[in-house]
């Protein structure tokens, strides 16, 4: 079998290299705790405080703090929401 070269690998954007399927368990919980933490403290974010001139600041601090716990959280309690999806759901 040949050694692919690194030019033929696949790409993100800009010639960075795709993560291999390994950075999954990862990833997932990655993206997965910043969208959410980012939409629900926006949310909670311009209910509290309104739209105000200093909002985005607001935001990105709650974001940041939530994300830092969020992130945390998605890595340890995804493989118990997985199993409890299998009690639920027909995987076969």
């Amino acid at each position: 079998m040949r050694a692919s070269s690194p030019s033929s690998r696949p790409t993100i954007v800009a010639g960075i290299p795709k993560l291999p399927a390994r950075s999954a368990a990862i990833v997932v919980p990655l993206l997965l705790s910043l969208l959410m933490s980012g939409v629900v403290s926006a949310i909670s974010t311009l209910r509290g405080a309104g739209w105000t001139p200093d909002f985005l600041h607001l935001w990105l601090g709650a974001w940041m703090l939530s994300w830092a716990v969020a992130f945390p959280l998605v890595v340890v309690l995804l493989p118990t929401v997985r199993r409890l999806t299998g009690l639920v759901v027909d995987l076969r």
